[in-house]
């Protein structure tokens, strides 16, 4: 159960890279809270009640819902539909993301421990690498916060991947740097969204009051 859940973590990935359309975007981060708690339940030995409330939290009414929701409300007060044309191509990008899982594979069998889930090291490896790709090839701040949210899961699913038991601290820590990454973002979206015909990351550095 864990190799399918990883597997089709790992696809959504590759989709996320070359996806041009902002409301698939929206659609596989809400699959990725599905996908992610489903990870969770199987792989953390020792569950009680209160990790699984947290864990529901975090990643079903959080990651699953409450994000895609948060999402699709700004896509439709902006209509932001598409990437910025001037992104990389599509094919490159895939290229780029192909590249990545193959040294994500080589690197989490390098780093792999007695106690460390290689399978899910080299997912969590993966989605760091695809975050920081679609925050470095797109140009729309919008695709930079849907790399941040990537790069939380990752972050996530790293944690998990070194242990069985998840501290409760990373639970709230993770929890909470979501909260704050979507909450700055959404408000420098608005407001360039209010000046800027182009939500263009350049426009950041024109933002003074």
């Amino acid at each position: 159960m864990l190799y399918l859940l990883a597997f089709a973590f790992a696809i959504s990935l590759i989709y996320l890279s070359v996806a041009e359309r902002f409301r698939n975007y929206s659609r596989l981060i809400g699959l990725q809270g599905f996908l992610v708690f489903g990870i969770s339940m199987v792989l953390i030995k020792e569950l009680n009640w209160l990790s699984v409330t947290l864990i529901s939290i975090e990643t079903l009414v959080f990651k699953a819902i409450a994000v895609p929701y948060f999402l699709f409300r700004i896509i439709n007060k902006l209509k932001i539909y598409k990437v910025h044309e001037r992104a990389l191509p599509a094919f490159y990008i895939l290229m780029l993301t192909i590249a990545g899982l193959i040294l994500s594979i080589i690197t989490a069998d390098t780093l792999a421990g007695d106690n460390v889930n290689i399978v899910l090291l080299t997912v969590s490896f993966f989605c760091m690498y695809v975050g920081i790709l679609i925050i470095i090839t797109h140009k729309l701040i919008f695709s930079h916060m849907i790399g941040f949210l990537i790069i939380e899961n990752a972050v996530f699913l790293f944690s998990i991947a070194i242990g069985s038991e998840m501290p409760m601290l990373i639970n709230i820590g993770i929890l909470l740097d979501i909260f704050v990454s979507v909450l700055i973002i959404t408000v420098l979206i608005n407001r360039i969204g209010s000046q800027f015909t182009d939500l263009g990351a350049e426009n950041l550095s024109k933002l003074k009051h």
